[in-house]
């Protein structure tokens, strides 16, 4: 029964994902085509963003009261609705509509990145890393579709080349729906915890290994999110490349977030959850450095891709670190308080690429990441020797 949570969820994952990729790479771009102002072009995904980190709260609070089935079928639904707004803000040229759907279907995306929770939940401690990198692999389904979703919407109707696109979202979370009804509740089989009292969460907040697990998410997540965001602006915006060229930039950056999933859990047996996440930084900071090399396709295809895997490394090392954190009667409350930080940075580098794109360019938008980066660096080292003086305390 377990594991065929982990198969429903690996396919509602394909569709949440397919719907995240159509609107980073069509939001600015539609967004530029709405509004005069260039410092709103980036609006829509950043309230999509935002949505996602307003909802992370109530989301956990939520699933806390009717269980992980319904809530991520009411964010199906929701995300139905957004599409179907999107769609008729297309119609109508209506830039204010357009981002109430994209806010609407991003307070939806604080349930579904909660997934992975789920499928952490749905099998033995051991096998935690192995389902969470099970569950991510799906994400690379969505990212080829995303793109042709995009092909079709412009052949269907050269007037409103992206109207089809909001439809063929709505149907996919349609069927996410259908889906997600038959999800079945699991705890991990951890009953014997169960029985123990739950700490305060300031207790839980000040664990060197939650801070640093919860760092590897924000900055992960964050600059991903910064870098994904203004490029499809900097690409088809700034240098004029075809968007389809641009969809598939982003196509290949969302299968290179994912693809490295087959070989996590293993990974991170072999490397160690903390080394697996200074790769991470590494990919990162590599990413900058190709970046700023310049502006030919070839610079953003491999920034792109070396920027997906290395949000890989710091992402699922962060939510692998996060589950060793907390006893299961805790995880709302833990994982609330990771998501909310997650996309409340997250939202804050979607709002500010746009405007610093435009004010001070490509390569100073690269450079204003790196503080970041050498900051998630500094925290995974002091974790590494907080543990070893730990260790030797104890010795």
């Amino acid at each position: 029964m377990l594991y065929r949570n982990l198969a429903l969820l690996f396919l509602a994952q394909l569709a949440f994902v397919a719907g995240t990729v159509v609107l980073v790479t069509l939001s600015g771009i539609v967004g530029s085509g709405l509004t005069p102002n260039p410092n709103l072009a980036t609006l829509p995904i950043s309230l999509m963003v935002v949505g996602t980190a307003l909802a992370t709260v109530p989301a956990s609070l939520l699933m806390q009261r009717i269980g992980r089935r319904w809530g991520f079928v009411s964010a199906a639904a929701l995300a139905v609705v957004g599409a179907l707004i999107g769609a008729i803000a297309l119609r109508q040229s209506s830039f204010v509509g357009f981002c109430l759907a994209t806010a609407t279907i991003g307070t939806t995306l604080a349930f579904s990145q909660q997934f992975r929770f789920a499928a952490a939940e749905s099998v033995k401690p051991a096998l935690v890393s192995y389902a969470i990198s099970f569950l991510l692999l799906g994400s690379i389904g969505g990212a080829i579709l995303a793109p042709e979703i995009i092909a079709r919407s412009q052949l269907a109707d050269a007037e409103q080349p992206y109207e089809r696109a909001m439809l063929l979202l709505a149907a996919l979370y349609g069927s996410a729906l259908v889906l997600l009804l038959g999800l079945r509740t699991a705890t991990n089989n951890a009953t014997e915890e169960q029985d123990k009292p739950a700490r305060k969460l300031a207790t839980i907040v000040k664990q060197p290994l939650f801070i640093v697990a919860v760092m590897g998410g924000m900055v992960g997540h964050g600059v991903m999110t910064y870098i994904m965001t203004a490029t499809p602006l900097s690409m088809h915006v700034g240098q004029h490349f075809d968007l389809n060229v641009t969809a598939q930039v982003i196509r290949a950056h969302v299968i290179a977030m994912y693809l490295p999933s087959l070989i996590s859990a293993p990974l991170i047996g072999w490397l160690g959850t903390r080394k697996r996440m200074l790769v991470g930084v590494f990919a990162m900071l590599a990413t900058l450095g190709i970046g700023l090399a310049g502006q030919h396709l070839l610079h953003y295809w491999w920034a792109l891709v070396i920027l997906g895997v290395g949000w890989n490394f710091l992402y699922i090392g962060g939510t692998t670190l996060l589950v060793r954190t907390y006893q299961p009667n805790e995880r709302y409350s833990a994982q609330a308080v990771n998501e909310f930080a997650i996309f409340s940075v997250s939202a804050m580098a979607s709002l500010l690429a746009g405007s610093l794109l435009y004010a001070w360019g490509w390569n100073a938008l690269l450079l204003t990441a790196l503080p970041l980066l050498l900051l998630m660096l500094i925290a995974i080292l002091w974790s590494t020797e907080t543990k070893t003086q730990a260790n030797q305390e104890q010795n």
